[in-house]
């Protein structure tokens, strides 16, 4: 199964990953690793996909699914089968996977420098806009100076198109860093009024301003490669690739 090892110094505890679409066995237009229920492929496909991703984990590793809702929630991950309603998880249990799904959302895995505590957080401009790094952070219960954190692929600048609404959203929770806010958005000369929007540096600047500054991973981009990521504004129904995190 192809996947993406994050290239960062996290502790030799902390195992992560981030699939992309090849190596399932799911039809077009899922095809092939997608790892979703709720997108319309058929549900042995989807089985199948995750059992085959537990299979490159450690023995005895679960994975924490979630329910996302573009969200703030964060649940601590659980040895249940259970799905619960959030936006992001973390741990602090060996073998208790943290896990997120994307097909154009940026996935954010977190580790504390002492391989203590890590985390998964589904960062799309909602759940940006709505704190959810600021909620994983606080839920992790770690000094933010001792975290590291690993940006998976996601939109990128040059793809992700938002109305003003968007931008507002964020400039009106700026507080003083209105300036870096406004210029994670470059306007868009063809259409008055819209902008694309750097998710990367959204989240980056969100990190450091809760205290992270040892960020990795970023430009990755969902949108321009066909051949290794699901896309959502690129191909509307299509499957999800997911990002996990856990201590083993």
């Amino acid at each position: 199964m192809p996947f993406i090892e994050p290239d960062w110094p996290a502790p030799a505890r902390v195992q992560a990953l981030c699939t992309t679409r090849a190596g399932g066995c799911s039809a077009a237009p899922f095809d092939s690793l997608n790892l979703a229920t709720h997108v319309g492929d058929d549900e042995k496909a989807v089985t199948a996909n995750r059992a085959a991703l537990a299979a490159v984990l450690p023995v005895g590793a679960r994975i924490q699914w979630l329910e996302q809702v573009h969200g703030r929630s964060v649940v601590e991950a659980a040895a249940t089968g259970n799905a619960p309603q959030a936006d992001a998880a973390w741990s602090g249990d060996a073998l208790r996977a943290c896990a997120v799904m994307t097909a154009d959302c940026l996935p954010v895995l977190l580790c504390d420098q002492g391989g203590s505590r890590v985390a998964a957080a589904h960062a799309g401009w909602r759940g940006l806009a709505a704190g959810v790094l600021e909620a994983t952070l606080a839920a992790m219960g770690c000094d933010p100076g001792q975290v590291l954190a690993w940006l998976g692929p996601a939109i990128g600048l040059s793809a992700f198109e938002v109305g003003p609404e968007v931008r507002s959203a964020y400039l009106d929770a700026a507080g003083s860093h209105e300036a870096q806010t406004a210029a994670c958005f470059r306007a868009n000369p063809l259409r008055e009024g819209h902008f694309f929007a750097d998710l990367y540096s959204l989240a980056r600047l969100q990190l450091a301003a809760s205290g992270v500054d040892r960020f990795y991973g970023g430009g990755l981009c969902t949108y321009s490669d066909s051949g290794r990521f699901f896309s959502y504004r690129r191909d509307g129904m299509t499957g999800r690739m997911a990002s996990l995190i856990l201590l083993q």
